[in-house]
């Protein structure tokens, strides 16, 4: 007979050592995307993006209209030594890229941004709307 929980814990470890790991500055698939959550407010937007292990030197902000890109790079600070090598490696290192599209333009010029404890947090307020006008036909 089988023995369910030995099948459980053999399926969980399974391949932990024995992945192939890459060093060359690429990011597993699951990591490539980093954590965003977005909160619309009455005057602005409120961004939170999670970006453990990265400097605020290494992050990019850009606004276009209703376009923000945020982007980082997560650098290793210390490679294995002579004698040492690397049996598995979970924290990503290498380039990540997210951009999204807001409901509305947002006013870049007021825009402002703080990076505390691995959290980039934008407040991106809303871009007044053009008023319509009823133009005379002559």
């Amino acid at each position: 007979r089988a023995d369910a929980f030995g099948s459980l814990v053999d399926d969980l470890f399974k391949g932990f050592f024995v992945r192939p790991v890459g060093f060359e500055g690429r990011l597993p698939v699951e990591a490539a995307r980093m954590a965003v959550d977005v909160v619309e407010r009455e005057d602005a937007y409120q961004v939170h993006a999670d970006l453990p292990g990265v400097k605020k030197e290494d992050i990019q902000v850009t606004i276009d209209g209703a376009q923000v890109t945020l982007s980082a790079e997560v650098r290793r600070e210390k490679a294995a030594s002579e004698g040492e090598r690397w049996l598995h490696v979970e924290r990503s290192l290498g380039k990540v890229s997210r951009s999204f599209t807001l409901p509305q333009e947002v006013d870049e010029a007021k825009a402002e941004a703080k990076f505390r404890d691995g959290v980039l947090e934008l407040t991106l307020p809303k871009k007044a709307a053009a008023s319509r006008r009823a133009i005379a036909i002559q």
